[in-house]
């Protein structure tokens, strides 16, 4: 399932690549462009396509609840659809926005449950509608943290496969569709390491954050995979992301305009170089967050302790590097 996937995702992307509508599909860079060179866009193409048809095929052999399965292939085709078509030509922040939402709607929906995860508090229309921001939240922010050649990808595979590692532990029906995703990002990532031969796009990092938000939620319904243990492996983006947005918000800035100012696009441009980052960023997650993460899981009632610590270290390091501040 993992070879599969992984090599599905690699020849699907060379493929995009060599094709010539999607060479047409142009990042050109501009003033607040991390890149310097036109790249093709697009090739998130392949994780999509690698994702759908693995879970499909184990939604149809019986290995993935439809509860589950629904709202990764509805859902996900719907984030993905609008952000394809926002690679090829601009669209509206509410027509992105409605989508978003909807799918964030519909897969909170089928998830069903109201509850507060593992404390068993009961929230009612307040669980149901944080459950939806947070979806939304998740898939946007993918797309904010993916402006370095490689990042996104890496942090897609480490989140996946690192769920899908823990949910050994508490046994998951997650853990099929996060091997796929983990395995297809990893194929991508061949194409994307710096220096990047094809981005993404919104329509790979829409789709891996919502995918993500959806998997976590549902591990952490069904198995001791809390959402503490999720926080930890998606911490880096969580924090820079969010950091970032409150610091624009404070300071008056436009959320929605393009911009260098998270942490990491702040420190390529001082090491000069994407894969220092990129590689920086992955050292941090195999020797600090999966290992916080692992800790949630196996003691989950100082699980919350353990997640506020790590944030808090995260939020200090995010703001010493520059997040949100301005050019």
């Amino acid at each position: 399932m993992f070879a599969v996937a992984l090599l599905g995702s690699y020849g699907l992307t060379g493929w995009l690549l060599r094709h010539s509508f999607i060479r047409t599909v142009i990042d050109r860079p501009t003033v607040r462009s991390s890149h310097s060179l036109p790249t093709p866009r697009g090739g998130g193409l392949s994780i999509v396509a690698v994702t759908t048809c693995g879970v499909l095929v184990l939604a149809a052999a019986g290995l993935v609840p439809l509860r589950l399965a629904g709202p990764l292939v509805v859902g996900g085709l719907g984030v993905a659809a609008v952000g394809f078509c926002d690679d090829i030509r601009s669209v509206s922040v509410g027509v992105r926005m409605f989508t978003h939402v909807g799918a964030a709607s519909l897969a909170v929906y089928w998830l069903g449950g109201t509850r507060l995860a593992d404390h068993g508090l009961e929230l009612g229309l307040a669980g149901v509608i944080l459950r939806v921001l947070a979806i939304a939240w998740m898939l946007n922010l993918f797309n904010f943290m993916d402006g370095i050649d490689g990042l996104a990808a890496s942090e897609g595979a480490f989140i996946l496969l690192g769920g899908a590692a823990l949910a050994l532990v508490g046994g998951s029906a997650t853990m099929g569709p996060a091997v796929i995703g983990g395995a297809a990002c990893l194929g991508f990532l061949k194409w994307n390491w710096p220096r990047a031969s094809i981005f993404m796009g919104d329509v790979g990092s829409g789709y891996l954050g919502y995918t993500i938000a959806v998997i976590a939620l549902h591990s952490a319904q069904t198995s001791g995979v809390n959402l503490y243990a999720w926080a930890m492996l998606a911490a880096l983006f969580l924090v820079d992301a969010t950091l970032t947005l409150l610091r624009r918000l404070m300071l008056g800035r436009p959320i929605f305009q393009a911009h260098r100012t998270h942490a990491y696009q702040w420190v390529s441009r001082r090491w000069r170089s994407h894969v220092r980052v990129t590689k920086a960023a992955i050292c941090i997650n195999l020797a600090i967050l999966f290992p916080s993460a692992f800790a949630c899981v196996k003691f989950p009632g100082a699980a919350p302790w353990i997640c506020i610590s790590v944030l808090v270290l995260l939020g200090a390091l995010g703001l010493a590097l520059g997040s949100g501040q301005p050019e």
